[in-house]
């Protein structure tokens, strides 16, 4: 079977049950083998081998887990740097750590980005180790949000439906994406964004597998569908092209080889999951 999807798993343990104790949190950073993420550029910073970059604890603002008795921890970063700019990161990026930097990335970025209540307009206060923030004025609650965005290949006699987009490097192809709006099901998400970016009624949606994206907070949701014909309507406000391709072009491409139709989404790409999952259906 292919490699799950890139950023899947837990990271870490998590400990809900210790979030709301800031005597247990304030322990636990004071442990001898606590550590903090360090940052670098907006990102988590790696070591040169793509490991997690750890310093000793200074600014626990967020509590990311444990790891027996040590607690992990990570400053609120403001920096709002593009998605573009982590995937050098994201190549040499361990499958280990990428759990964990994943969350840390987004559970940041939501801090930088939600320090008023939206209830009533009041700074905010963190707590539950980071997981949750409180208006002491309004008594609302606040919580990290994940926003559902399916993304899906379409299958018509034997070929594969994927396209590109401005912003994608030269030859680049990967499957095609949208947000699942309010009163949709996944189903409903998928056939409505195949209809809208390429024009194709499909039909027998599936799921295949699922992945956070901390670009800034999604969770892909990977599909794939049978299209009713190949004939294409590309909206090009969405898509510069689109096209159909064999399982002969989709292994060439997967495979880097010279010559091959289109470049592979990267692997920390849900996208390039699904590809290598239609290959071995």
């Amino acid at each position: 079977m292919p490699p799950e999807p890139f950023f899947d798993g837990p990271g870490i343990d998590r400990a809900d049950a210790l979030r709301a104790d800031p005597a247990v949190l304030a322990a636990m950073a004071g442990h001898p083998d606590a550590r903090q993420l360090r940052w670098a550029n907006g990102f988590p910073e790696l070591t040169a081998d793509g490991r997690l970059a750890w310093a000793p604890v200074d600014r626990p603002e967020l509590f990311l887990g444990r790891i027996g008795e040590a607690g992990c921890f990570c400053a609120i970063e403001d920096a709002d740097v593009s998605a573009w700019a982590a995937f050098p990161l994201l190549s040499i990026l361990t499958a280990d750590d990428a759990p964990l930097f994943a969350a840390a990335l987004s559970l940041s970025r939501w801090h930088a980005r939600h320090r008023f209540c939206a209830n009533c307009g009041q700074p905010t206060e963190v707590t539950r180790g980071g997981w949750s923030r409180r208006c002491p004025d309004c008594s609302s609650e606040h919580f990290p949000r994940v926003d559902p965005v399916v993304i899906m290949i379409a299958e018509f006699d034997g070929a594969l439906l994927l396209g590109r987009q401005p912003q994608y490097p030269p030859g680049r192809y990967s499957a095609l994406a949208g947000f699942v709006e309010v009163g949709e099901n996944i189903e409903a998400a998928v056939r409505r964004e195949l209809g809208e970016e390429a024009g194709i009624r499909v039909r027998g949606v599936t799921y295949v597998a699922s992945q956070p994206w901390p670009f800034p907070a999604s969770l892909m949701i990977g599909c794939r569908a049978e299209a009713e014909s190949d004939e294409l309507t590309i909206d090009t406000n969405e898509l510069e092209d689109a096209r159909w391709f064999s399982r002969a072009e989709v292994a060439a491409a997967l495979a880097g080889a010279v010559g091959a139709p289109f470049a592979a989404p990267p692997r920390a790409a849900i996208a390039r999951t699904l590809l290598e999952h239609w290959l071995t259906a």
